[in-house]
């Protein structure tokens, strides 16, 4: 059995060890929550690059122990050349998932890391970035072993890969798929870290370093420009936020998809929820048909806040919740249309001895994004832009300078019993349905943190390699609880057991007396580490 990890000084959670320790090494030497943060999300960058990449986006929830929540949206919108014409003239119906066409949004996930320095400077860090990207720098210069993770990834998608510019030179070293445990190295992305602890973090849009990505991008076909880079700057925002009975949850606002989550939480309070049994076919037909309506939600509102025509968080108010639960009939499941799909991502959380907690998701989309390797600074470029429609009347058409839609939704929340929560989940569709697992089976059905995390989970939706939208759950679900979802009408897909399709979840909680417990997902390369 896993147990949850406890400690009084600092916690860390990420889906790779590497970055656990990474941010553990900077709460040790004394840096705070965000500090440590930046440091793991530098790390897993570099040894998780299926997952993600320093050419992707990112979102933070900052909780602050004064009280105050920040978000922050790290999000790059669509390249200035780009729009519908675009690609409708080079005969094409959809963007393409692969492919310099493909990377046609700003990476907008430095610029994050920027934002979060400077509230940390703001706060009392001292600590010099040099500290905080040293291992990142470290693992791609000297290298690091490749997962299981990475290796299954490269071989399952080769043949759309390893044409794709720069891919081979990186990640098919000697051209071959590097085997699980040998060391893999990086240097150009070496390089590259190195010039932004010497130059600064805003040297990725605004210095020599943004120069040299322009000219890759350029060179590799893409359409995004070293104006658009220019123009890049992160957002500081106000969260979206949910009053729940057992306290307040926090997420991000548009173009996440933060508003589901809450959504779901808020549709499940109140549908009797915390009167059936926990992982019962009860509580996931309640959790599926709460998913639905948000999905509804989703599909009807979010998209770039600034092409939006209603507020995110008037959606939350509770005559809008009581609505969507008034739908719901504990013994049918209603009909849907489809998800959004798969994504590649990882969150992470980090705590430290003052209570500043931090809830941070980073992401390129698809498992290596646009496939696009950029040749002199080693950055996998994301293909987020490639969620955009193709019609002009579509709520996510592509428009020169909009943000894409984001699956992305860091959480947090404040109990009222004084818990501090950070906690999320990686995988697309499953962020949201697995979120509103680990909050249920921990806060509302008091589960230890662990066996909320590694207990058997639920995805309605597709999943990689699937074009199904069933309802998926992991075959550790007993046999009776398939079957009762069958009767009231789902359509019921069965996968292997802690399958990481499911998504990698992680959580720390800080109780009120300074002890913090965090755990990891078995499904991933991860760990919960405190001191």
């Amino acid at each position: 059995m896993i147990h949850t990890k406890r400690s009084a000084r600092g916690m860390a959670v990420a889906p790779h060890h590497l970055a656990s320790q990474a941010a553990l090494a900077i709460l040790r030497d004394g840096g705070n929550a965000i500090e440590a943060m930046i440091a793991a999300a530098s790390t897993i960058a570099v040894v998780y690059p299926h997952m993600n990449s320093i050419g992707g986006d990112g979102f933070w929830l900052i909780v602050k122990p004064d009280g105050e929540t920040l978000a922050i949206d790290a999000c790059g919108a669509a390249a200035a050349a780009v729009n519908v014409d675009t690609y409708r003239g080079r005969g094409l119906s959809a963007i393409p998932f692969r492919g310099p066409l493909a990377a046609n949004t700003v990476a907008g996930t430095i610029s994050g890391w920027d934002a979060a320095l400077k509230v940390s400077q703001r706060i009392g860090g001292k600590l010099p970035l040099s500290a905080l990207l040293a291992d990142a720098i470290h693992y791609a210069q000297s290298g690091f072993p490749v997962t299981d993770g990475q290796a299954a990834t490269i071989r399952s998608k080769l043949g759309e890969l390893k044409d794709m510019s720069g891919f081979a030179d990186v990640f098919l070293p000697h051209g071959e798929i590097p085997a699980p445990g040998s060391n893999f190295v990086n240097p150009h992305l070496a390089t590259t870290l190195q010039a932004l602890a010497a130059d600064g973090l805003d040297s990725f849009y605004r210095g020599p370093l943004a120069q040299r990505i322009a000219q890759d991008l350029a060179a590799a076909g893409s359409p995004v420009s070293l104006a658009d880079l220019q123009a890049h700057h992160a957002e500081l925002k106000v969260p979206l936020q949910l009053e729940h009975s057992a306290g307040t949850i926090f997420n991000t606002a548009p173009p996440t998809q933060g508003l589901v989550s809450l959504a779901i939480l808020g549709v499940l309070d109140r549908v009797g929820l915390a009167g059936v049994e926990a992982d019962s076919a009860d509580h996931v037909h309640l959790a599926v048909e709460a998913t639905k309506r948000a999905f509804g939600l989703r599909d009807q509102f979010i998209t770039d806040p600034a092409h939006m025509t209603v507020d995110p968080q008037a959606l939350l108010a509770p005559a809008a919740l009581d609505a969507l639960a008034a739908g719901i009939e504990t013994g049918k499941a209603a009909p849907w249309g489809k998800g959004k799909g798969p994504g590649d991502t990882i969150w992470m959380g980090t705590c430290d001895a003052s209570g500043l907690s931090v809830s941070f998701i980073q992401s390129i989309y698809h498992e290596f994004g646009s496939g696009i390797v950029l040749r002199q600074t080693g950055i996998n470029w994301q293909n987020r832009g490639a969620s955009f429609q193709l019609d002009p009347t579509h709520l996510c058409a592509l428009v020169p300078g909009k943000k894409p839609f984001h699956t992305l939704n860091p959480a947090a929340a404040r109990l009222k019993d004084g818990r501090v929560m950070v906690y999320g989940n990686m995988g697309g569709d499953g962020q949201p349905q697995s979120q509103s697992a680990v909050f249920t089976r921990h806060v509302v059905f008091g589960q230890p943190l662990q066996t909320a995390i590694s207990a058997p989970r639920w995805l309605l939706g597709r999943t990689w390699g699937q074009s199904s939208d069933s309802l998926k759950l992991e075959s550790r679900f007993p046999a009776a609880v398939l079957d009762a979802l069958r009767a009231r009408g789902h359509q019921v897909d069965v996968m292997e057991a802690f399958d990481s399709a499911l998504g990698h979840a992680g959580a720390i909680v800080r109780h009120p007396d300074g002890m913090m417990e965090g755990a990891s997902d078995p499904r991933s390369d991860g760990v919960a580490a405190g001191f």
